[in-house]
C-alpha cells in the first residue's frame, strides 16, 4: 500500500487581488511527481453526501449566487464565480475519494489538495473563503460506512467554526483546533465547548508561537486527545497559514515545524487507527510554503526523509506556556 493523493487547482474560482487564488498551487504542481504518491481521480461529491453537513436551503442557494458570480457572499471576504458551485462539489469529491480509498485499503494514507478550502463553511453558511465543508463531508462519510469514531485535527491558523458546528453534538466526531487568537473568524476559545471536554478541543494560540510551541502541544495534547477519543480514522485539516511568514497570519511556524506536525499524527494514526489518516488543505497562502508544507506532510506520510528548506523564524518565539497549562486543566488531560 502506498500514499495517494487528489488534486483539486479550481483555476476558474479566482478573484481579483483575492489571497485563495490558483497561484498559490504553481510550485506545489511542479513537485508532485517528486513525492511518489498515486494520484487519485476525483469526481464531483453528489448533493446528498454534501447534505450530510450542510442544508438543501444552503446547496440550492449557492447554486443560484455562483450563476450570477463573480460576486462576494461574506464579509471575509468569501467569493463565487459561475465555476464555484461545481469546483466546491470537486474538491469535496477529491476529499471523498481521498478517504474512501484509506478506509478500503487500497492505500496506506491520502492527502487532499483541494480548493476551495473548507474548514469555515458551516451547516448554514458559507464563509471564510470557504464554500463546503470538505472535511466534515469526508467524516460524514466514514462514520455513514462503518467508522465508529472520528477524529479531526486542525492545524490551520484559524479556527474551524464551520467542522466544529457540525460536530458539536455528534459523539461519533472528535475536534481539535489549534489557531491564532483573535483573528478571523473569533471563535475557539479553549472553554467554548464546556459539554464536550477532551471531544471539542481548542488551543487558541498568541501570535508568535512557534515550532517550540506546536511541538509541546503535539505532546501534551494532541497525544492525550487521541488516546482518550480512541478515533479508528484520523483527518487533519493542514492549513499552511500558520508559517511565519504568511501575508495574513502572525503564527512562527516552520516547514520544520509542520513535518514535526504530520509525523507525529501519522505516528497517532498508525498506534490507534490501523494508519488510516487523510490530509486535506485548508489555508496557506504564499506558494512557496504552501509547497513546503505539503513536501513536509507527503514526507510524514511516506516515512521518507524530510528535505528541510531551512526557513526557520527569525522572530524571537512567543511563550504560549500558560494557555497550554490551561487548555490541559480544562480538559483534564
Amino acid at each position: 500500500m502506498n500514499t495517494a493523493y487528489a488534486l483539486v487547482p479550481s483555476p476558474s474560482h479566482v478573484y481579483p487581488d483575492h489571497p485563495e487564488h490558483p497561484s498559490r498551487f504553481d510550485l506545489l504542481t511542479t513537485r508532485l511527481d517528486s513525492f511518489g504518491a498515486q494520484k487519485l481521480d476525483a469526481k464531483p461529491a453528489r448533493r446528498d453526501e454534501v447534505a450530510r453537513v450542510h442544508h438543501p436551503d444552503l446547496i440550492t442557494a449557492l447554486e443560484k449566487a455562483c450563476k450570477q458570480g463573480p460576486v462576494l457572499i461574506d464579509y471575509a471576504p468569501t467569493f463565487v464565480t459561475q465555476s464555484s458551485f461545481e469546483d466546491a462539489l470537486l474538491a469535496c469529491g477529491g476529499t471523498l475519494s481521498c478517504t474512501r480509498a484509506v478506509l478500503s485499503g487500497s492505500v496506506r494514507n491520502a492527502f487532499a489538495l483541494v480548493r476551495p478550502p473548507g474548514h469555515h463553511a458551516e451547516p448554514n453558511r458559507s464563509m471564510g473563503f470557504c464554500i463546503f465543508n470538505n472535511i466534515a463531508v469526508a467524516a460524514r462519510e466514514a462514520l455513514a460506512n462503518g467508522i465508529q469514531r472520528v477524529a479531526i485535527l486542525d492545524y490551520d491558523a484559524h479556527h474551524g467554526n464551520g467542522t466544529q458546528a457540525a460536530f458539536m453534538e455528534d459523539e461519533q466526531a472528535a475536534y481539535l483546533s489549534t489557531h491564532q487568537w483573535g483573528i478571523y473568524p473569533g471563535t475557539g476559545w479553549y472553554e467554548e465547548a464546556p459539554h464536550a471536554k477532551q471531544r471539542i478541543v481548542n488551543v487558541p494560540l498568541p501570535a508568535g508561537s512557534g515550532d517550540k510551541t506546536y511541538e509541546r502541544i503535539a505532546n501534551e495534547i494532541f497525544v492525550p486527545f487521541i488516546q482518550a477519543f480512541k478515533p479508528e480514522l484520523i483527518l487533519v485539516s493542514a492549513g499552511f497559514d500558520a508559517h511565519w511568514n504568511d501575508p495574513i497570519t502572525t503564527l512562527g511556524l516552520s516547514s520544520a515545524g509542520f513535518y514535526m506536525l504530520s509525523k507525529k499524527l501519522v505516528d497517532l494514526a498508525e498506534e490507534h487507527c490501523r494508519g488510516k489518516i487523510v490530509f486535506v488543505l485548508e489555508g496557506g497562502y504564499n506558494p512557496t510554503h504552501l509547497a513546503n508544507g505539503a513536501a513536509a506532510v507527503f514526507a510524514a506520510l511516506t516515512d521518507k526523509p524530510f528535505i528541510d528548506p531551512g526557513d526557520a523564524s527569525p522572530r524571537k518565539e512567543t511563550d504560549a506556556s500558560e494557555m497550554i497549562e490551561k487548555v490541559c486543566e480544562w480538559n483534564g488531560f
